[in-house]
Order: C-alpha cells, then sequence, then structure tokens
C-alpha cells in the first residue's frame, strides 16, 4: 500500500498567515482538481511521482503539506502535455524543461476533441499517440460506416486487417464498432497502403508490439495483479511511462537503421 508523506488528518490545513498565499497556491489536491478537465488521468500519486523524479519541486509548510505555485502548475501542464502529445519519456521531458520548454511554446492541442481537424490532418500520428497512450480508457465507438468516412478507407481494407487480426472490433446489436485506438490503427494502414503496403505486410508490426506488450507485462506482473487499488493504479501508470520510453526506443532503433538506407 502506497504510504502518504502528508500529515494524516481528515481536516484541511490550516490557511497561511498571508492571506494572498490562498490565491497564489494550491495544495495538491488542489492542483489534480484544477487539471483534471485537461488530464483526466491525472491522481495524486502520478504528481507524487514525478516530484519524486525530480521534475517538480513545489515548497512545502512548516507543517509538511505541498504548496503549488502558478510556475509549479505551469510545468506539471507542460509535463503532461508533453506525456500526451508528444510522447515523450520522462528522461526526454526532463531535457526539454532544462532547454527552457515552457507551456506558452508552441503547444500541442489541448484535447483530441478541440483539435481542428486540419491538425490531425497534417500529423496523423500525433493523434494515434494521444489515444493509444490512455490505456484505461478506450474512448468512443465507432460503426464501419463511421470508419469509413472519417480515415477515408476502402471497406475491403478493414475487412482485411481483421482477417490478419490488427484490428478486431466488438459486436453490439448485431453492429461491429470499433474503438478510437482501432479506428486511428486503419488511418494509419491507410496512410501505409497508398505506398502498396498490404495487410499481411503488418504482421511485423502486431508481432513487434504483441513481444513488447507481453515484455511490459512480465516486468510489472505483481503490481498489475495487486488487489490493491492505489498498487494497481500506479502499475498502469508505470506501464504508461515505460510504453512511452519502449516506444521512443524504437523510434531511435528505426532511425538509426533508416540512416544506414538512405547513405
Amino acid at each position: 500500500m502506497a504510504v502518504s508523506d502528508e500529515p494524516l488528518t481528515d481536516a484541511p490545513p490550516p490557511p497561511p498567515a498571508d492571506t494572498e498565499t490562498p490565491r497564489k497556491s494550491l495544495t495538491i489536491g488542489a492542483v489534480c482538481k484544477a487539471l483534471s478537465q485537461e488530464f483526466p488521468d491525472i491522481s495524486i500519486s502520478k504528481i507524487r511521482y514525478l516530484e519524486d523524479q525530480k521534475l517538480l519541486s513545489p515548497r512545502r509548510t512548516p507543517g509538511g503539506y505541498r504548496l503549488y505555485a502558478q510556475t509549479d502548475v505551469s510545468r506539471l501542464r507542460t509535463i503532461l502535455r508533453l506525456q500526451r502529445d508528444e510522447f515523450l519519456p520522462l528522461r526526454v521531458i526532463r531535457q526539454e524543461l532544462a532547454a527552457g520548454r515552457a507551456e506558452n511554446d508552441p503547444p500541442a492541442t489541448n484535447s483530441p476533441a478541440a483539435a481542428p481537424a486540419t491538425v490531425d490532418a497534417a500529423r496523423p500520428g500525433a493523434a494515434l499517440r494521444r489515444l493509444t497512450f490512455s490505456i484505461r480508457d478506450r474512448g468512443a465507438l465507432y460503426s464501419l460506416d463511421d470508419v469509413v468516412e472519417e480515415t477515408g478507407a476502402e471497406p475491403g481494407l478493414i475487412r482485411e486487417l481483421e482477417d490478419f487480426g490488427i484490428v478486431q472490433g466488438e459486436v453490439r446489436g448485431g453492429t461491429r464498432y470499433y474503438d478510437e485506438t482501432e479506428r486511428e490503427i486503419v488511418r494509419a494502414v491507410t496512410e501505409l497502403a497508398r505506398y502498396g503496403v498490404a495487410g499481411r505486410n503488418l504482421r511485423v508490426f502486431k508481432t513487434s508490439a504483441e513481444r513488447e506488450s507481453a515484455l511490459l507485462q512480465q516486468i510489472l506482473a505483481p503490481s498489475l495483479r495487486s488487489r490493491n487499488p492505489e498498487r494497481r493504479k500506479e502499475a498502469i501508470e508505470a506501464l504508461e511511462n515505460l510504453a512511452a520510453v519502449a516506444s521512443h526506443l524504437k523510434h531511435l532503433l528505426l532511425v538509426r537503421d533508416l540512416r544506414r538506407i538512405a547513405k
């Protein structure tokens, strides 16, 4: 069970002597609540984890409570956006922050729902990264017609992807539906199809993903099987971070190999 280093009391912390402070600083719970609309997966344990990784340094009251200034909240928002929108591991985020990356730099979109259509059209990978990073939330469901309309894919291509196990869908009331991740898989495959990549050529991607998933599951298996909700929640957050690191590593290895081809 995770042990809190906050003082054990049901009562809220006493207000600081300076009456201006409540408007300038927030407790960790207030920060979590303030960011929850943009980042539904935010939790107190995740904020503490980022602090343990030396990415955040809130000041402490004499009683041991964390108090986050607006600069701390802005820094946290930047970290979460870099994780969600650019799929960066914490090591790279730390470098970005050290290089002066700030919230008001050319930002990624706050949420997929608020993003203009031109953003995803220009950067199809950006939407995919945001969707697949949320392991716990499958998002909305889409019929075959919806997927075809939104991705421009041919129905035959989607059936081919089903035959090869790339997407599966879920039958409800006699109609097959696809979640947001599968919709974006179809979108990505549609781009590859323009270069002659067929469904059978995608087995290498599927096999690679299955092996990576099995490795990450093995690393976190005890925590993922825990009956303690807090420990399991922390394990899923760690799983998301490991997924980001693994994806970044795979991208670097791919770039290295492609450089050899381009010589």
